[in-house]
């Protein structure tokens, strides 16, 4: 028997409130610098395409932006398994200089209606909308898209060619996914910006790394001249629509949206195109204001996690799962060792192999509608039975006959499911109310989290269960096989499997993008899924550190992962893109 912890959970109240704080306060000041101070009206429009899916997205209308006063108007179109805030650094710039802006959710993207890809990734359907409102003057409106967001303005170009002024497209490429080809006509006004560090050179430019794009036919002839294309030059004439140029600097292709020099050039190209009605210096910027106000909105809801269900186990329903863990019995030394690099190296290891096996083994269904969820799925059950197994065989040979027991597999499932259920769902009411209030949403470069749309919520429910036993083996791991037999502090114990769990993909990280930011290509190559590895990295230790939490507070395993399983869910499903309409 277990006697019930006489304690409460250490600091719940004032972690509750440290995180209301963060989080509102951080929505504020989001919502300020995105707004100009009131100086620019935001909000979320939604309108219908011409195959009659909703389209989504925020509107930033600078008040002096009137019918009787028309304003240039920007397109901007973020990149594949990002949303419409995703641009929010770009659009908070655009507005202050004056002009109307489109933040469009891409199809299948954010709120916009799945499937993705669908409509020419919405870019079409943007445009049109973009021209149909009064206080934009038609005869400036500008294409800006980053990534697979530039391959749909360039659908949107070559679908309307009279209605636009200029494009400018970041991290993308002419004649790449279904975007048209370019020559020295098309796009009219062609501003390019691509880091010498982008991943996906090779796929957009067929260069080795960004840098060398310089040096292909494929930009040449974009360019109408002779290789190599030289960076900062003006080729052809603006007043002519012919004009071509490249700006290159020191980013990566996701650091391109949250980099002052990835954003400075989209600016001076916007203001040499069209003419700016508050015009202000390319460096002259202050988005990152605003996603300092929305990191402190994310740090402040992954607090309201450890908070909240520190308070609901106050309930007199709940209060019985408070009890001290079993002692601990896990292994020591080079077993400790073993087991701690394995739990390391295995998803690292399997990471891209297993995430590729996704379309043949868990293909885009009704069911499973989302590709990178899918691979990601893939992903965590299988590295998930590989420590299972591990698991297994440390128990049988050594956890048995250590005491490990059943490693906090004992009772109180049920109740263990409704305090997730209670935690994850104040946090979710929570960041509601900011976005309610503020209109800004919990978000650090492409970690963002959002509300569910109705048709994401009735996909999650699969892509929950797989996500709960890949939570629950990695419980059993770390707090069976891998819990010090001497007791630490609960903070020591938490901080120290957050560095566990976010070791291996660190290191991944560190193997592609050393090589990368040397001159070289990544080492694996896989650009996407590198990319995808950035929230991994940030979502892994959490999860370790919401378990080992709730592992201290009930002695079972069963809070922690059901709590990582549904609040990872969340994120997952919110932030990617649905490949089939339900």
């Amino acid at each position: 028997m277990h006697a019930p912890v006489r304690t409460r959970p250490p600091g719940s109240v004032v972690l509750l409130v440290l995180a209301l704080l963060l989080m509102f306060g951080g929505g504020y000041w989001a919502e300020r610098v995105q707004t100009s101070n009131g100086e620019v009206e935001v909000r979320t429009v939604r309108f219908e395409a011409e195959d009659g899916r909703t389209m989504a997205a925020e509107l930033y209308r600078p008040r002096t932006a009137t019918a009787d006063s028309p304003a240039p108007g920007v397109l901007a179109v973020h990149g594949y398994i990002n949303d419409k805030r995703t641009q929010s650094p770009y659009a908070t710039e655009y507005a202050r200089r004056g002009y109307v802006v489109l933040a469009l959710d891409q199809s299948g993207h954010g709120d916009s209606d799945p499937p993705a890809f669908a409509g020419g990734f919405g870019g079409p359907a943007g445009l049109s909308y973009l021209r149909s409102l009064p206080m934009v003057d038609p005869e400036q409106i500008v294409l800006e898209g980053h990534s697979m967001g530039g391959w749909a303005v360039l659908i949107a170009a070559g679908q309307a060619p009279d209605d636009y002024a200029s494009v400018v497209i970041s991290g993308a490429s002419t004649g790449t996914f279904g975007a048209p080809e370019g020559t020295a006509t098309f796009p009219r006004n062609l501003g390019l910006v691509y880091g010498r560090f982008d991943e996906f050179s090779e796929l957009m430019w067929g260069a080795p790394i960004g840098a060398a794009i310089t040096q292909t036919d494929k930009l040449a002839t974009l360019f109408d001249t002779d290789p190599p294309v030289e960076v900062g030059t003006i080729y052809g004439q603006i007043e002519e629509g012919t004009a071509r140029w490249l700006a290159q600097p020191a980013t990566t292709h996701p650091a391109n949206h949250i980099t002052r020099v990835g954003i400075a050039p989209t600016l001076e190209w916007l203001q040499r195109t069209t003419t700016a009605p508050n015009p202000l210096p390319p460096d002259d910027q202050v988005w990152f204001q605003k996603e300092a106000g929305t990191t402190l909105t994310l740090l402040g809801l992954f607090v309201s996690l450890f908070a909240l269900s520190g308070l609901w186990m106050r309930m007199p329903l709940l209060a019985g799962l408070r009890r001290d863990p079993e002692p601990a019995a896990g292994a020591d030394g080079l077993g400790w060792w073993i087991g701690a690099l394995m739990l390391m190296a295995v998803p690292t290891v399997a990471y891209f192999w297993l995430q590729n096996q996704a379309a043949e083994w868990l293909p885009n269904s009704a069911r499973f509608p989302q590709e990178i969820t899918n691979g990601l799925v893939v992903w965590a059950l299988g590295s998930g039975a590989v420590a299972l197994l591990g698991w297994l065989v440390w128990f049988l040979m050594t956890g048995i006959r250590a005491g490990a027991g059943g490693a906090g597999l004992g009772g109180g499932l049920f109740r263990s499911v409704l305090l997730a259920v209670l935690s994850v769902g104040t946090a979710y009411l929570a960041l509601w109310g900011v976005e309610a209030l503020f209109g800004t949403d919990a978000r650090f470069w492409v970690l963002g989290v959002d509300p569910l749309e109705a048709w994401q919520a009735q996909v999650a429910l699969p892509y929950l269960a797989a996500f709960a036993a890949f939570f629950l083996v990695l419980a059993l791991v770390l707090h069976g096989q891998l819990r010090p037999r001497e007791r630490t502090s609960m903070a020591a114990a938490v901080i120290g499997n957050g560095v566990l769990m976010a070791a291996g993909m660190a290191a991944l990280l560190l193997i592609q993008y050393v090589p990368l930011l040397s001159g070289h290509p990544l080492p694996f190559g896989e650009p996407l899924l590198t990319i995808v590895a950035f929230q991994i990295v940030v979502l892994l230790p959490l999860a370790g550190m919401l378990s080992t939490y709730l592992f201290r507070l009930t002695g079972r395993v069963w809070a922690g992962a059901f709590t990582s399983a549904l609040f990872v869910t969340w994120y997952i499903v919110a932030s990617q893109a649905t490949h089939v309409a339900s």
